[in-house]
């Protein structure tokens, strides 16, 4: 073999490994660029608590129910360096899974990195529909010293990283509102009165704050 064959194919391997190690660093480069992206873009959800319900009135007296809730829910964003855009929310309550009001529009708003927003929506329904067991079982549940009923936000939200806003992420929170339930009276500010059958008014509280459990 001769000295210029040789030296050709000694080029011809610097040449192979050169571009062998540019192709190896740009992957490792690229797997390093992904792994920040994925660990940005997949955040961690919000974190939502029950403050406080008021139930200002509700009626057993008819075959359906009607009542009237105002509630605090605040929000939290956990992250460090992602933002979370809130979109087209809506709050209603439920009880032994059935609707008893109709749902009400959050203000969609924007909640910077450990930021906390607070909303109070008013959520009414007048002469709800239920399926016959519900009423029923309500008074049953107020004759036994309590009642749980659940208020529920369903959405879309968006994470931003810095100038990088994502598409829509469904959102779907679930809370749990223990309320306690006397013959007497029941002073406090999560006090309200009860008709049941029209006869018999009973009081209920809001017996304590609780957190709630987030779908993304």
């Amino acid at each position: 073999m001769s000295k210029g064959k040789v030296h050709h194919d000694w080029i011809l391997r610097r040449c192979c490994g050169s571009i062998a190690a540019c192709i190896l660093t740009l992957a490792v480069l690229v797997g390093f660029v992904a792994l920040v992206i994925y660990l940005a873009l997949h955040p961690s959800k919000p974190s939502f608590y029950l403050q406080d319900i008021q139930l200002r009135s509700i009626d057993l007296s008819d075959p359906a129910l009607s009542l009237d809730v105002q509630v605090t829910i605040a929000s939290r964003n956990p992250n460090d360096r992602v933002g979370i855009y809130y979109k087209t929310l809506h709050a209603f309550t439920t009880y032994r899974d059935e609707p008893v009001t109709v749902p009400v529009s959050l203000p969609a708003i924007y909640q910077g990195h450990k930021d906390q927003s607070v909303w109070s929506p008013v959520m009414s329904g007048d002469s709800v529909p239920v399926a016959p067991y519900v009423a029923d079982a309500m008074k049953q549940d107020i004759a036994a010293g309590y009642v749980l009923l659940h208020v529920k936000v369903d959405g879309r939200v968006k994470w931003k990283v810095g100038s990088w806003v994502s598409g829509g992420y469904h959102i779907f929170v679930n809370c749990p509102a223990l309320l306690s339930a006397s013959g007497g009276s029941v002073g406090g500010a999560f006090a309200m009165s009860a008709t049941v059958g029209g006869k018999q008014t009973v009081s209920l509280k809001f017996t304590q704050p609780s957190y709630c459990t987030v779908d993304v």
